[in-house]
């Protein structure tokens, strides 16, 4: 999205789900792979609007290492 691409969630294989979805132009900014501890966001999660907005991926991270 902001680098020149975006994930065209249409196209993504099965079990692989949108998680996140843009407010200005509708594109992907994350998905998570079911039944398993994989996720990814194409955003910057510790950027504004505030600092505590995005802590829960922080702590779903940590939570996966084990």
């Amino acid at each position: 999205m902001n680098h020149g691409f975006t994930v065209d969630s249409q196209t993504l294989p099965a079990g692989v789900i949108e998680s996140h979805i843009s407010l200005f132009d509708g594109s992907n900014c994350g998905i998570r792979v079911d039944g398993k501890p994989v996720f990814s966001v194409q955003h910057h999660p510790e950027a504004s609007p505030g600092p505590q907005d995005s802590f829960y991926l922080f702590e779903r991270f940590r939570a996966a290492m084990g």
